[in-house]
């Protein structure tokens, strides 16, 4: 994990295997995203991976290293899944630069973070179908929260991978932009995040995520706005707009 400035870099960083996460790897993650969730100075999270690949899954040589034959991935898919929703539920905003291999595990990471680029290298895939996996209703669900179930099942049924402009116009991933441009425009977007109000963005996720669990937003909504209020947040944005100068928000929750 690198920091520059307000930016958390999360790099996967095992370049010969294409960036394969290995248990230890999903265990790791939650200790390690704590950090900068709780940093006040960090204001978004980037993720991505070490030279030509994202992240090209889970180390197929762990899937059935578990002591249980009646459920060898029992600790894996435990840990899998925690690792997953530390960076759901990360506090603040998240961008997956995506360059090269996104598959398996990968595209779970990706689905994870709140946006998604990726440069025309970009190739991405889900193959529980090819070694005979039942994917997780967790990873299933964000999935389909992006692309929709025809392409959900698509994905999942053939194992086939798709390119980078099949991403973007099915919503896998939300920017498509060339490679030479590609870390420039993630941290030029992530520095334009980083200059919002943190708290209206902590508030879109928490009701965002409300809403995508059928749940009534409204009680979150109302809450955040009070906080606003209580904050300063909202004077202060007001008195910027008139002043006409960058605002200094000061909620850093």
């Amino acid at each position: 994990m690198d920091t520059d400035g307000a930016v958390a870099v999360l790099t996967i960083d095992r370049p010969a295997k294409r960036n394969s996460m290995t248990h230890a790897m999903w265990a790791a993650l939650p200790e390690v995203l704590a950090g900068p969730a709780g940093d006040p100075a960090v204001r978004v999270l980037v993720v991505t991976g070490a030279g030509a690949s994202f992240c090209a899954g889970a180390d197929i040589a762990d899937l059935l290293g578990g002591p249980d034959p009646e459920d060898p991935m029992a600790a894996l898919r435990r840990d899998n899944l925690a690792a997953q929703a530390a960076l759901r539920d990360f506090p603040k905003p998240t961008i997956a630069m995506v360059r090269g291999h996104c598959i398996g595990g990968g595209v779970e990471l990706a689905t994870c973070c709140d946006l998604r680029i990726t440069d025309p290298t970009g190739v991405f895939g889900i193959t529980p179908a090819k070694v005979g996996i039942v994917y997780t209703p967790e990873s299933t669900t964000a999935l389909l929260d992006l692309v929709g179930p025809g392409m959900t099942k698509y994905l999942l049924f053939s194992g086939e991978l798709v390119d980078a402009p099949t991403a973007l116009r099915t919503g896998l991933v939300d920017r498509l932009v060339p490679a030479e441009d590609l870390e420039d425009d993630v941290h030029r977007l992530a520095a334009v995040l980083a200059s919002r109000s943190a708290l209206s963005q902590r508030a879109t996720k928490e009701v965002v995520t409300a809403l995508g669990a059928g749940r009534d937003a409204q009680a979150e909504a109302g809450r955040w706005y009070r906080e606003t209020i209580a904050a300063g947040e909202l004077a202060e944005g007001v008195a910027a707009f008139a002043d006409r100068r960058p605002p200094r928000f000061p909620w850093r929750g």
